[in-house]
């Protein structure tokens, strides 16, 4: 299946903990950890459980970033993927950075030019991508 989504993960689901209408699904990107809310109904026609193959899609505007890899205290974004930098594509508006993580999954957002060079973002230097759960899509296997 062919999507414009930049981000297309393959997870493998640890847990789902349902709340009252969404749950949240919690997946293992080769030794990361990965979160999702998602809608109980959505969860129930998906079946999915734990041990179930995943793949976590988010669009490339959903990824915000930080420069650093240390995690942000006190952030509601449960996702931050610390990473290296490995392309940026800066126009005058907007730009497109890609982080490579441990374990090799690429991860690539838009954001603003100013932004880039406020965070001085260039290959090589570390950087978090920040996602928020509600912004993950999970495409059943």
């Amino acid at each position: 299946m062919e999507l414009s989504a930049r981000n297309q993960v393959p997870g493998l689901i640890t847990d789902v903990q349902k709340g009252a209408v969404n749950g949240l699904v919690i997946m293992d990107m080769d030794g990361i950890e990965f979160k999702a809310l998602i809608t109980n109904e959505a969860i129930v026609d998906l079946f999915l459980r734990k041990d179930v193959p995943v793949r976590a899609i988010i669009k490339a505007s959903d990824v915000m970033f930080a420069s650093g890899n240390e995690p942000l205290e006190r952030f509601s974004a449960l996702n931050q993927l610390a990473g290296t930098v490995v392309k940026v594509n800066k126009g005058d508006v907007e730009g497109l950075v890609e982080l490579e993580l441990p374990n090799g999954c690429h991860i690539k957002g838009t954001i603003t030019s100013e932004a880039i060079e406020e965070l001085e973002l260039a290959e090589g230097k570390p950087a978090l991508a920040i996602i928020q759960a509600s912004d993950v899509i999970v495409l059943a296997l």
